[in-house]
């Protein structure tokens, strides 16, 4: 594999990229580049697809918060092709596939373009099953345009969920170099906003003849006379689930342990280096999903196919099979067998035991993975943060300032602290998806949403930090 690399690095060189910063970016101009990226998403996330037809199905339904990308538009990929292509690479690299030293200049050049490479490729194997599955039809008042080729109308809508592949891979990029936070993360809140505004506002109505909006029903149900448990005891119970979350998460963020810091050259500069609880934050939990959601497009695909020996699939859910039991608990009606409007009709209470294990095995396990695999990646583990803590001048008082001590140092804090917090966070959020939220955004989705606002806030704090203090860039990995 290091050959191959070797031999490749002309090409991985040369991958398209987004200019960082010759230097440090004003923090007003980073607030113009996160509004000016923000408010590109919204126009994208509402440009439909030119000649889609309006029955066409979405594969990532129960996805969408997560995906951050809107169904049918130019942005319905979403961040669906960057996650899956970290998962790769994350799989390879703790698998030891791959040797990529990242420390340096050269490791840092292969290693982002073997990653672009990868998103690229994921673009185009996610956007395929989309047209080839039969699941984005063509418009045929739009292949009458061609002479009824429907095939033109099928790759032209191929070539525009690429184009807007393409453009959440730069626009990404240009958050995390120009801009506050990252693209993705920022685009999960936009999307997950949304769900929450229509959760609580909209109007329309269900089966049931009630509004689907929180509040509209809530009036609705007593306006009428209705029985209140039968018709608005789930919004109930994810009313209090939401609004629980949401000050367990900011809760959990703010639960940390301080390492105390001193300026080796400053005299009187002093900082703290924070390990929360959850170290590695909730974002491992989308690789976590965003796997899931790769297993059951390709059950899907199998299935429009007619391959079924994974399980059948009635629109975007599978309702027997393989796949059944490894599709997530997205909402209580996936697992309360109880309920009339149970979805897993024809399933015994032990199927669906079984479906519940495996989510919440699924879940806690991966959570913990990938949170170790993206310590690493992301550079946050104990030799990573010590070498940061050194080329800051910083160093821990009553301890030798050697990179190596301070790698001892952390080393009784990060593992540790990285595991406990990719399990609570699987389990938090299997409990969050198994009870309900409101708007349909998922547990994950919300507790994502918190925790990333929640770091912003902080990432805004610190960039104020580094406005007033300059020497302090070099600790939160700023430029001069």
């Amino acid at each position: 594999m290091g050959e191959l690399l070797d031999r490749m690095e002309p090409l991985l060189a040369k991958m398209p990229a987004v200019r960082p910063p010759e230097g440090h970016v004003h923090f007003k101009n980073k607030l113009m580049w996160t509004a000016a990226v923000l408010l590109l998403y919204f126009i994208l996330t509402n440009i439909p697809v030119f000649g889609l037809s309006a029955t066409s199905l979405d594969v990532f339904q129960y996805y969408r918060a997560l995906l951050a990308g809107a169904s049918g538009t130019i942005l319905h990929l979403g961040i669906g092709p960057i996650v899956t292509a970290s998962i790769v690479l994350q799989l390879l690299r703790g698998a030891d596939l791959i040797k990529i030293n990242t420390s340096d200049e050269r490791g840092q050049v292969i290693y982002m373009g073997l990653q672009k490479l990868l998103i690229f490729v994921m673009i185009i194997l996610e956007a395929l099953p989309n047209v080839l599955g039969g699941w984005m039809t063509p418009d045929m008042t739009v292949a009458a345009m061609f002479g009824g080729n429907t095939m033109i109308v099928m790759f032209m809508i191929f070539l525009q969920i690429c184009l807007g592949g393409l453009l959440v891979v730069f626009m990404d990029e240009v958050v995390s170099k120009w801009g506050i936070g990252s693209g993705v993360g920022i685009f999960i809140v936009a999307g997950v906003a949304q769900g929450l505004v229509n959760g609580f506002l909209n109007w329309e109505t269900t089966t049931d003849q009630f509004a689907v909006g929180f509040f509209p029903r809530l009036f609705e149900v007593i306006g009428s006379g209705a029985n209140f448990i039968e018709y608005f005891g789930l919004e109930a119970l994810a009313l209090v689930t939401t609004i629980g979350l949401f000050f367990l998460i900011v809760y959990v963020e703010a639960t940390r342990i301080e390492i105390p810091l001193a300026h080796a050259n400053v005299r009187g500069a002093r900082a703290r280096f924070p390990v929360k609880l959850v170290y590695a934050s909730v974002l491992p939990m989308i690789l976590v999903r965003v796997l899931q959601a790769n297993i059951q497009m390709i059950g899907m695909f199998l299935s429009s196919v007619g391959i079924t020996f994974l399980g059948e699939y009635n629109g975007s859910t599978p309702i027997n099979g393989l796949m059944w039991y490894l599709a997530p608990i997205n909402q209580p009606q996936d697992w309360m067998w109880w309920l009339p409007q149970f979805t897993g009709a024809g399933h015994a209470a032990w199927e669906v035991a079984i479906r519940v294990g495996i989510d919440a095995f699924v879940m806690i396990a991966g959570g913990a993975l990938f949170a170790i695999f993206w310590v690493k990646t992301a550079g946050l583990d104990s030799k990573h943060v010590a070498r940061q803590i050194q080329n800051s001048g910083m160093q821990i008082p009553g301890y030798r300032r050697s990179p190596a001590v301070l790698e001892r140092y952390l080393d009784r804090y990060i593992p540790r602290v990285t595991v406990i917090g990719g399990v609570f966070i699987g389990i938090l959020s299997i409990l969050a998806n198994m009870l309900g939220i409101i708007g349909f955004v998922g547990g994950t989705g919300l507790l994502l949403t918190v925790s990333i606002v929640y770091r912003l806030y902080e990432q805004i704090a610190n960039e104020q930090i580094m406005e007033m203090y300059p020497f302090m860039r070099g600790f939160f990995g700023g430029k001069e």
